[in-house]
This record gives structure tokens, sequence and C-alpha cells, in this order.
């Protein structure tokens, strides 16, 4: 095949790549946040009846934490055979088992009607959503990251990112059309398992573009080093264990402010503002569309300026927009539905997107092929216990202990976006103390980096 054939094909490749990429990420990115976006105004309603209206709450964001306790498990099953057998298959895979998972939760009895096992039946399925996603992600970024020319890397790296906005767009959307299509019984009471069942049909319409991709080129290239890895986890820290705790800390911001900006604002603006639940929601849908447009944005210029200074920046303005932001939340909710708008746009669908956009990559290049599912997979689902799944409750618990003032949150949101600016700090540090990038061999269609050593 000549030279420029084979552009032509690596470029169709690339297409097909980004598309498989990003619609499988909506789909597990709807799926995973219709449970957050519902857990706090149906799920504590439905499945824990007999507590207080609060303690409800705090139990169905426990539910919710549980799906991120379950994404390292995935992340290290899938990620270890995404290593060892491929990025491809495990992208078919993991979506097939959210989509089941998802389907399963709406079609779940409230506690009135079998007692206990709902609730049981509930975190069974949040489970298999967290073992799915955990794998999910990784694949999705590495197959655009490592699909791309070297120096765009950062921006199509960012395309499968779009997934979580979309993802949360389409998943706020649909409940805040069915929240006013339906009074607020029928919306309790069956409204709201539409939107899981609907999933079945994203679902099969991802699998289908996902069969169509060809494997990433590093991978091809790496499989003779992998064969002689028996675990690719293990030999990820035994290499890089400077780099992977580095980048656990540098995502600890972004996991909290999207659950604080994306999924707990709904709670506050509805149980503790007095903002309607249509309004909230369709503020987050709102923010999501802007965080869409953005991030590819900030991928572009990722490349452009450096992975680890975008991201770095946008982590500590993360930190810092927290106290004007709730002092808007908290004064104008229900006086201003502009400024509310813009309280959560400015610091979601902007700032925020600078770090999701530029984190696959900066993750991404840290680690060589060999073990680099493996690696950005661990980062993003363990820090995600932490930074991600208590998020939601903890918050819950900040608002509670302070008479409903959000500041003893605005101050964790602080601190989270200190520690991630310095680790990102950290994990440059560490890029430049290592030496000449060693390169593995390529086609001649795709740059292929191994531009990580061992620590």
């Amino acid at each position: 095949m000549s030279t420029a054939a084979s552009d032509v094909q690596a470029q169709k490749n690339l297409r097909r790549v980004v598309i498989s990429s990003l619609m499988g990420a909506v789909i597990e990115w709807y799926d995973f946040f219709l449970y957050g976006v519902v857990a706090g105004l149906v799920f504590n309603k439905l499945y824990f009846p007999a507590f207080s209206p609060g303690v409800g709450t705090i139990l169905a964001f426990a539910t919710f934490a549980v799906g991120f306790v379950a994404r390292p498990l995935g992340g290290i099953i899938f990620g270890h055979f995404g290593d060892k057998i491929g990025r491809k298959k495990m992208l078919i895979l993991t979506l097939e088992i959210m989509g089941v998972a998802t389907v399963l939760i709406g079609c779940i009895p409230s506690y009135d009607s079998i007692g206990i096992w709902a609730p049981i039946l509930l975190v069974i399925c949040r489970l298999a959503q967290g073992i799915g996603l955990g794998g999910e992600w990784g694949g999705a970024v590495l197959m655009a990251y490592e699909s791309a020319p070297a120096h765009k890397r950062a921006f199509y790296g960012s395309l499968p990112q779009v997934g979580l906005s979309l993802g949360l767009m389409l998943a706020s959307g649909v409940i805040g059309l069915l929240s006013w299509l339906l009074p607020d019984e029928a919306f309790i009471s069956w409204g709201w398992r539409i939107a899981f069942i609907l999933s079945a049909v994203l679902v099969l319409v991802g699998a289908y573009i996902r069969t169509s991709v060809q494997e990433t080129q590093d991978f091809s290239s790496a499989k003779k080093e992998v064969a002689k890895i028996r675990y690719p986890m293990l030999e990820a820290f035994k290499r890089y264990p400077k780099t992977l705790t580095a980048c656990v800390g540098a995502r600890f911001v972004e996991g909290i402010a999207f659950n604080v900006f994306g999924v707990f604002s709904l709670t506050y603006l509805t149980q503790t503002a007095g903002v309607s639940r249509t309004v909230a929601l369709m503020a987050v849908v709102v923010a999501s569309a802007v965080m869409a447009c953005f991030i590819p944005f900030w991928g572009s210029m990722a490349d452009r300026v450096g992975k680890a200074r975008i991201f770095g920046t946008a982590a500590l303005l993360l930190g810092v927009t927290a106290y004007p932001v709730f002092w808007v939340l908290h004064n104008y909710a229900t006086t201003n539905l502009f400024f509310v708008y813009l309280a959560i746009i400015i610091p979601f669908g902007i700032i925020y997107a600078a770090a999701y956009a530029s984190m696959a990559s900066l993750f991404s290049e840290s680690f060589d092929p060999t073990v680099r599912y493996s690696s950005i997979s661990f980062v993003y689902q363990f820090s995600g216990i932490f930074a991600s799944g208590l998020t939601p409750m903890i918050a819950t618990i900040l608002v509670q202990a302070n008479d409903s003032q959000p500041w003893y949150l605005c101050g964790y949101l602080l601190v989270a976006g200190i520690i991630s600016a310095l680790a990102t700090v950290w994990i440059s540090c560490l890029k430049s103390a290592k030496a000449e990038p060693r390169a593995l061999p390529t086609d001649g269609n795709t740059v292929v980096a191994g531009n990580a050593v061992p620590e």
C-alpha cells in the first residue's frame, strides 16, 4: 500500500475511532449520570422511605457512591485485558455491561412493593454500572489518543471527553423533560423509569458502531513487549510509582468539582435554595452544552501551550471559584435565575471543561503503551472513590453541618484545587527528570510515542 493510501486509510479509521469513542462515551455517561441525577430526586423517596428526607438523600447518594467504589475493580479488570488483548474488545464489553445494568435499574420495584430487596437490587445494579464504566473511560480515551498524530493527541484525546457533557446533558434533559411533562406523582411512580429503559436502544447503536474500528497502532506496535508482562498493573506500580501517585492527586479536584456542580447542585438548588426541579435540571443541561463546546477548544489549546499548564490552572480556578459560585446560589437562587445559570455555566461549562479536556492526554502520555490502559484506568477510577463517589454525600453533610450554609463545602473544594494544582506540578517535574523518550516502531501512518520511561 502506498504512503498516500495509508494516510487516507489512517484518517478514515481515525474518524471512525473518534465517532465510536464519542458515541460510546455518551451512552456510558448517560447511563452512569442518570443514576446521579435521579438519586437525590426520586430514589430517596422510593427506596429509603422510612427515613427523614435528609437521611434518605444521604442514603440515596451512598448508593450513588457504590458505583464509584466498583469502578477501580472494573478499571483493573478491563485495564489488564485492554493492555493484554486490545482496547477495542474491552470497549464493546463494557458498553454492554453498563446498558444491561441501567435497564434493570429502571425495572426495580419500590421499597413498598418488595421491601429490603429493592435497595439491595439497586446496589447490585449500581455495582455492575461501576464495573462497566471502570473499563470504559480508559479504553475510549486511548482509542482516540493512540490513533491520533503526535501533535494533535491532546485534541483527539479530548473528544471522547465530550461524551461526559453530552451524557450528562442527555440524562438531565430526559429527566427534565419527563419532570415537565408528568405530574409529580406520575414522575416519581413510573416516569423516571422511562429514561433508564431507553438505554437499551442507545447501547445497541453504540455496540454496532464500535465493531467497525481498528485496534490502535500503539497497542499493535507494543504487542511483543506486552507479551512479556504478566500483570500490567503490577508492572505499572513497579515502574511508575511516583507518577501514579501524582496523577491520583491531580485528578482529585476534577472529580469533586464535577459532582459538586453537576450532581449536588441539583439537590442544593431544589432542597435548600427552593428552586424548582425543572429549573435546576435545565441549568445543568445548559452548562453541559457549553462544556461540550469548550472541551475540544481546551484540548486544542493543550496541544499548543501544554497539557499540565492547562490542567493545573483549571484545577486551581475550580477551587477558587467555589465561594463566589455558592454565594450567588445561596443569595439569588429564587430572585435572579440569570445569575444562577451563570454561576453553574462558568465553573462547570468553561473552567471544568479545561481540566477535563487536558486530563486524558496528560495522564496518557505519562505511561508507555504496554501498561497505559491499566495505569490511566487505575488513576481515574481509584481517585474517583474519594474525589467523585463520596462527594455528593460529603457535600450534603457539610451543608447540613453548617445550618444549610455552603461555606464548609466551598473550603473543601478550595483545598482539593490546591492539592490538584500541586500534584500537576509534580507530574511535570517527574517528566522533566526522565530520560529521552523511547520510541516504539511505527508503520509510518501514526507517530507512536513511548514517551514515558521507568522512574
